[in-house]
């Protein structure tokens, strides 16, 4: 991990097109501008580790769940009906 010192306007340029500025020092955190392509992802650390979290927990299957799906496998469907309109060739099946 490269650690920098940084003062309020003064930049950090990685790689060729993305710059960070430090807008503004606070005694709780750093503002800090970022400048960089529009198909560069940015994401805030503490987000991305949330929705890979909510994600695992979304796909967690239950045994209820498992049961469940089985069921609407395995039970049989019901016979289609089919309804004759008196005029000749409608058919509907239902």
């Amino acid at each position: 991990m490269l650690v920098l010192s940084r003062r309020v306007g003064e930049r950090l340029v990685i790689g060729d097109n993305i710059v960070l500025t430090v807008i503004e020092v606070r005694s709780d955190g750093v503002r800090l501008g970022i400048d960089a392509p529009r198909d560069v992802r940015i994401h805030r650390a503490e987000i991305l580790e949330a929705v890979k979290a909510a994600n695992v927990e979304a796909s967690a299957v239950d045994d209820d769940a498992v049961d469940a799906l089985r069921e609407l496998v395995t039970r049989p469907r019901p016979a289609a009906t089919v309804v004759v309109d008196p005029a000749p060739g409608n058919a509907e099946q239902r």
